[in-house]
Order: structure tokens, then C-alpha cells, then sequence
């Protein structure tokens, strides 16, 4: 009888040829799968929701991350808090996952009563010598960057964090965040690995072949191009395209928006991101069809239409965000096989949907763009699982960062003994 050892997830990381496509087993076996998550989303600072969430006092926003569920709650104070959804007494659950509005947090089982600041304020037939002070809910690390909330789940959390609160901070603060709505949400399940979702954001290897409504406005050249074979008169077009972009991001600068790439990449990174400003093809405006605003009541006090695409990655999420509106996107791995992908389109907290914006043109981009990366994921992860399956060569011009990412991973789970 023949016996085919297992490799270890080690092992199959350590069998990845540099420059190469990791082994099918890294997307597909659920031991790995259950490493990711207690690594990537239980150590690591993850984006779980946007601040627009929680908008009111007592509003809160419940997250299920593999074993473990959190609440996020916006206080008395108006200030954004994160705590365990396990009740104190027996480990209950205080809130389904989705969204909802409360006076206090009360556990369903025996009414235990908890204040939106997490301390314990009712406990019935506890008797007199009992500690109510030390039976507050569980906080959760969290750092709130403009509208995004993010979370650690570990005891400690990585203090890098503070790298991408000082560069986000400012690029964000132009927009005032904190004073939008969401106009729009959905979730898509991807049938496939969470490793290959950030995969396929991190190219526009594909984009010209499959984004039609993307590349309308996105500009794919600005990850990676090669110029191998091109004619003279593609040279020249491309010669154009750069220094347009050059004379557009001084012209940015010149009015103080901040426009340098910042990159928190590396495998000595932990919390990894990467923002820039980008340009946005054809009218320059936003990421719509005609390439124009879809909401007329612009971020802030802005009056600048063409203020280009600041993008943010970090490894769960990918945010755009224009003058007039934004797009932010994070997934939750639910399984080896299938990936939560939730995207939210925020404006300005006093735009009037039918007056300021139509909502089909604010979503009709990201609602196509994200079902057919859905469609790409999916087919990815059933031919990674083919038994002819042999992952192949990254392009050193369009996915260098896919190649980054997997290096990234590498160092990661090697920093936690895998």
C-alpha cells in the first residue's frame, strides 16, 4: 500500500519556487485554513467595519471571525467601542451578527445587563458579596483611522498599527470621514481561499481582459506594465499617460493634497498597507461609468471634483475614496473555500439619495467589478485544487505585489513558529 505523507503547512510555504504561485494545498486544506485565521485575523489588526456602523449612541455592529464574535458599539460618549460577545456569567452570546440599536447590551439567557461602556450594571440573584466591577464585557484593541474600525484580537496587538494611523490619518482627514453615510452595502460569499481574493486585488494583470466598468476609470498601468513588443505609437501613448499623471499629481500637491505612495509592505512589516493617490481616467472625477461624480454633494467643504482615487490595502481590505464618495472593502474567511467579501459606499451624511446622488451610478462600478472577481476567485481556487495543478511564474511587471504578498505571508507565519 502506497502512503502519501502530508506536508506540513511549513513545509508547503517553504516548497513555494521564489516568484511562483503558492501550492495548492495553502488554498485548500482546512488545517491551513484554521492557521490563517488564528494568525492573519485573530493577531493581526484586521478592518471589520466603518464608523458609519455605529452612527448613534447604542448602535451597534456584531462580527463572527471564526470562533470568535465581536461587538462594536458607539457609547453615550459617541465614542467607538469593541468588546467579546460573550456574556460574563456562562459564555452566551449577546447579539446575533448584523447590526442593531439598544438601550444597554442585555444577554439573552439570564438577563444579565451590561452598560454600552461594557461594565456589568445588573446581575439578578448574585448574592451580596458578589464583584460586579469584575465581570465587565471583554474589550477588544481598537484603532478607528478616519471611518475605518480596526481590530485586534490578540492579547497584545501589534504596535505598527501607529505607522498606518499616521499616514492614513491626514489623507483621510481631507474628506472628513467621520461625517458620512453609508449610501450602499453588500456582501458576496466567494467561492474561494481568502489568500487568492487579496491575490486578485492586489493585480490589474486581468483587469483590461475582465473589468470593463473598472477600467473606465481605473487606470491598471499605475501597477505594472510591460513594454515588450509595444509600436512606437504605444510607446508614445504611454510616454503621454506618465507625464500626464506627473503634471496631475503636482498640480495635487500645489493644492495640498497629499499624493506620495507609502508602502508598509515588507516581511519585517506586520500591520501591511500601501496607499497613494491615484489618478482616474477619462473626466477624472470618480470611479463611475462616465468617470464624473455620482453625488453631487462632495466629502468635507471640498469643491474640487478631480481629486483622483486615495487608495488604502491593508491584508483584509481595499478602500478607494473620491471626491465625492468611497469605497471600502474588507472579507472575513469563512471557510478554506469560501471568503466574505463586504463592500460599503460611503457620502457625505447630508446627501440626499435621489437629489445629491442616484445610487445605481454611485454602485453600478464595484457591483460588477466585485461579481466578476468573485467569478475569477472561484474558478482560481477549483483549478488550484486540480491534481494537474503546478503554480506558475508571477510577472515581474503586473504582479509584483501578488509575489510580495506571498512573501509577506511567509515571514508571518514563520514569525509564530508555523
Amino acid at each position: 500500500m502506497n502512503i502519501i505523507a502530508v506536508k506540513s503547512h511549513r513545509e508547503l510555504v517553504q516548497a513555494r519556487t521564489p516568484g511562483h504561485g503558492m501550492p495548492g494545498d495553502l488554498f485548500g486544506r482546512e488545517d491551513i485554513f484554521a492557521n490563517d485565521v488564528d494568525i492573519f485575523f485573530t493577531k493581526h489588526w484586521i478592518l471589520v467595519g466603518v464608523t458609519a456602523d455605529i452612527a448613534e449612541p447604542g448602535d451597534v455592529s456584531t462580527i463572527d471571525i471564526g470562533k470568535s464574535s465581536i461587538m462594536l458599539v458607539r457609547d453615550d460618549d459617541e465614542q467607538v467601542q469593541a468588546f467579546r460577545n460573550v456574556c460574563r456569567h456562562r459564555g452566551a452570546r449577546l447579539k446575533p451578527a448584523g447590526k442593531s440599536t439598544v438601550g444597554m447590551l442585555v444577554c439573552p439567557y439570564h438577563q444579565w445587563t451590561y452598560d454600552l461602556d461594557g461594565s456589568l450594571k445588573h446581575a439578578a440573584h448574585m448574592g451580596k458579596d458578589f464583584d460586579a466591577t469584575c465581570r465587565s464585557l471583554i474589550p477588544v484593541h481598537t484603532k478607528v483611522v478616519g471611518a475605518h474600525i480596526f481590530v485586534c484580537l490578540a492579547d497584545e496587538a501589534p504596535a505598527d498599527i501607529s505607522l498606518l494611523e499616521q499616514t492614513m490619518t491626514p489623507r483621510f482627514a481631507q474628506y472628513d470621514l467621520s461625517r458620512a453615510k453609508i449610501a450602499h452595502e453588500s456582501e458576496i460569499i466567494e467561492n474561494g481561499n481568502w489568500k487568492l481574493v487579496i491575490e486578485n486585488n492586489r493585480e490589474c494583470y486581468h483587469c483590461a481582459g475582465t473589468h470593463p466598468e473598472l477600467t473606465a476609470s481605473f487606470l491598471p498601468e499605475d501597477f505594472g506594465f510591460c513594454t515588450d513588443g509595444l509600436s512606437e505609437e504605444s510607446l508614445l501613448a504611454l510616454d503621454e499617460y506618465h507625464q500626464r499623471n506627473a503634471a496631475t499629481k503636482q498640480n495635487w500637491e500645489d493644492d495640498g493634497f497629499i499624493c506620495d505612495a507609502i508602502e508598509h509592505l515588507g516581511e519585517d512589516a506586520v500591520t501591511q498597507f500601501r496607499s497613494q493617490r491615484l489618478v482616474i481616467a477619462g473626466n477624472g472625477e470618480s470611479q463611475t461609468l462616465d468617470t464624473r461624480v455620482a453625488c453631487t454633494r462632495l466629502f468635507a467643504d471640498l469643491t474640487r471634483r478631480d481629486l483622483g482615487d486615495m487608495h488604502l490595502w491593508t491584508h483584509n481590505s481595499w478602500t478607494h475614496v473620491m471626491s465625492d464618495h468611497a469605497v471600502i472593502s474588507y472579507i472575513i474567511p469563512l471557510a478554506a473555500d469560501k471568503t466574505l467579501v463586504r463592500t460599503k459606499w460611503l457620502v457625505h451624511a447630508d446627501a440626499v439619495e435621489g437629489v445629491d446622488y442616484n445610487r445605481d451610478a454611485l454602485t453600478e462600478v464595484w457591483n460588477a467589478t466585485n461579481l466578476q472577481d468573485a467569478d475569477l476567485v472561484a474558478i482560481t481556487h477549483s483549478g488550484t485544487q486540480d491534481p494537474a495543478y503546478a503554480p506558475g511564474p508571477f510577472s515581474a511587471f503586473t504582479e509584483s505585489y501578488v509575489d510580495q504578498f506571498s512573501r509577506w505571508y511567509a515571514a508571518r507565519l514563520a514569525a509564530h513558529g508555523v
